[in-house]
């Protein structure tokens, strides 16, 4: 029986891709679980393996193609000694069937498995249908593909049970269109007779486009300004960089300010959450985010449990999430999630801005560039010290104002007394 491979939702967030390579070709038997394809998600490359066994009868995506629709057919799988014949499969998509088939992928999406306890079930494709149509609940199938994968051998052994009956349909409310901008003739239009040069959008500055455009629309930001001197932390990094040196370890001003933070999630609580549409989700962990710039755009990788990470993997661990930012090298996983964020521009000399929430995270902490300024001591008299500016973006469905006071003072007081981050 052929079979669809389809496009792969590689991120829960991805909606399209880009079928950048094929490592298989027509004819080719494949195995589960072996890698015959790349594709490229809004951030990154990332390998495709194969759910079920068989031969490449048809391969109706050809590499380099963008836009692919998730859930359209990419290729034909069929067994061995299997005629694809005139199979519909078999047939080689236009431009317009192709934009039919991900029309109705995206108005008739394959039927998504149950979970257990927030526990994601895996499942490729086909298991998933053939378990549909005979009403299988996959919680309680086992699976035997490449890491407890559900395959179509698992269910087709399977009794089909009686599916219940589908409640009613209730119609949902029509939610207002979101304003929209010029259109591109117009602006088009504005600039006639003017030299210029188009750049197309790829997939990552769509991506970011449209998540910074909904959260300036939905997110009700408000800002909160504090300075933070940084002279004790500035010698006691000198301090331990000297004894990390032949370690091959060298601490940045960021990895205090990381790990400032995430302490400060820990020691207020109701701070480190995220806004999740009906409810606020109230993490544990302090997984902090960390907004890097790359050519094009910008990722935000984000290190997990930051508290209980000493100084030194702090730093360890930043500068490979960033090495491989930059080579567009991560997976999903490691730029997802998080409760809060933090975007430093004081090394390109900036002293203050106000940085946008990435939803669904509640707050983003903007950092300055430390300059030096003139102070007045605790003696009255008067001093110079390096000051560094810090303003906090707040979600105000999730954290009002004195919450987000408290949570800018305890990063301030980790700042000011960097020894205790150690303790």
């Amino acid at each position: 029986m052929a079979i669809n491979i389809l496009m792969p939702a590689l991120s829960p967030t991805m909606e399209e891709g880009t079928l950048a390579k094929w490592l298989v070709k027509e004819g080719d038997t494949v195995k589960s679980g072996q890698v015959i394809a790349e594709i490229e998600t809004d951030k990154a490359t990332m390998e495709f393996e194969a759910v079920d066994e068989g031969r490449i009868g048809k391969i109706l995506i050809p590499a380099g193609t963008a836009g692919v629709k998730v859930n359209v057919a990419i290729a034909v799988l069929v067994e061995d000694g299997e005629d694809l014949g005139a199979s519909p499969a078999a047939t080689k998509p236009t431009a317009a069937s192709v934009a039919v088939a991900a029309k109705a992928a995206i108005s008739a999406p394959a039927p998504a498995a149950p979970k257990v306890a927030g526990a994601r079930i895996f499942a490729s494709p086909l298991a998933r249908r053939i378990a549909a149509e005979k009403g299988l609940d996959l919680t309680k199938v086992s699976g035997t593909g490449p890491h407890g994968r559900i395959i179509r051998a698992d269910v087709e052994g399977q009794s089909p049970i009686a599916a219940p009956k589908a409640a009613p349909a209730v119609s949902a409310p029509v939610a207002a269109a979101p304003a929209q901008g010029m259109s591109t003739d117009t602006v088009l239009k504005m600039y006639q007779g003017r030299a210029f040069t188009e750049v197309p959008l790829d997939g990552m500055r769509r991506t970011i486009a449209a998540r910074l455009t909904e959260a300036k629309q939905t997110i009700p930001h408000f800002y909160l300004r504090r300075s933070v001197r940084l002279d004790g932390l500035m010698a006691f990094r000198e301090q331990l960089n000297k004894g990390l040196e032949s370690r091959g370890v060298k601490l940045s001003v960021n990895d205090f300010i990381i790990k400032a933070c995430a302490m400060a999630l820990q020691s207020v609580p109701d701070a480190n959450a995220v806004w999740a549409g009906d409810r606020v989700l109230r993490l544990k962990p302090s997984d902090v985010a960390v907004a890097v710039a790359i050519e094009g755009g910008l990722f935000t990788p984000v290190l997990k449990d930051a508290d209980q990470k000493s100084l030194s993997a702090l730093s360890v661990e930043m500068k490979d999430l960033a090495a491989r930012a930059k080579t567009r090298k991560l997976a999903p996983h490691e730029y997802q999630g998080g409760s809060f964020a933090i975007s430093n521009l004081g090394m390109m000399g900036i002293e203050n801005f106000d940085a946008v929430i990435n939803p669904p995270q509640a707050a983003i902490l903007a950092v300055g560039a430390g300059t030096k300024q003139p102070v007045v001591q605790a003696d009255g008299s008067l001093g110079v010290a390096t000051v560094m500016s810090m303003t906090l973006s707040v979600d105000h469905r999730v954290i009002d104002g004195a919450l987000g006071a408290t949570l800018l003072a305890a990063i301030c007081a980790n700042l000011e007394n960097p020894l205790a981050m150690l303790a």
